[in-house]
């Protein structure tokens, strides 16, 4: 959920967002595969997924990148991301229980902008980091 508005003084470097955490589920997955087009089997079809190998279906990479992009925008609000990067370390499956966790790791004002930089990454509740990456947003000015 999107919080009041964040400004550049009141941020500082080492500062957390909240985390938020989501449990994944294969209506997620089905859900988002009619989202977005993704109909790769591997995300929907069991018994396809065993028979490559793998122990179930998993989760669409884009699909936590989108739940740790929320998290981003709720923490420096809407329209404020000038930059985001991610890394897809491991997969997700269905029944994780998925919490981001996003650090300040600078500030700096550019061309007049309030930028602040930022560390982000994607867990499961064993500590396995699925999505690792970094953002930049634009912060207003109490003056």
């Amino acid at each position: 959920m999107a919080e009041a508005t964040r400004y550049y003084e009141d941020v500082e470097e080492g500062d957390e967002a909240p985390a938020s955490s989501h449990t994944l589920t294969r209506t997620d997955l089905v859900r988002y595969a009619g989202a977005s087009g993704d109909y790769n089997p591997m995300h929907h079809d069991e018994v396809l997924a065993t028979a490559a190998g793998q122990p179930s279906v998993f989760g669409h990479g884009m699909f936590s990148m989108g739940l740790l992009g929320t998290a981003l925008t709720d923490y420096v609000g809407p329209g404020n991301l000038t930059h985001y990067k991610v890394r897809f370390s491991r997969q997700t499956w269905p029944g994780e229980e998925l919490t981001t966790k996003i650090v300040v790791t600078g500030k700096r004002v550019e061309d007049g902008r309030n930028l602040v930089d930022l560390e982000c990454s994607l867990a499961n509740g064993d500590g396995e980091v699925k999505v690792v990456g970094e953002a930049t947003a634009v912060l207003p000015s109490k003056s």
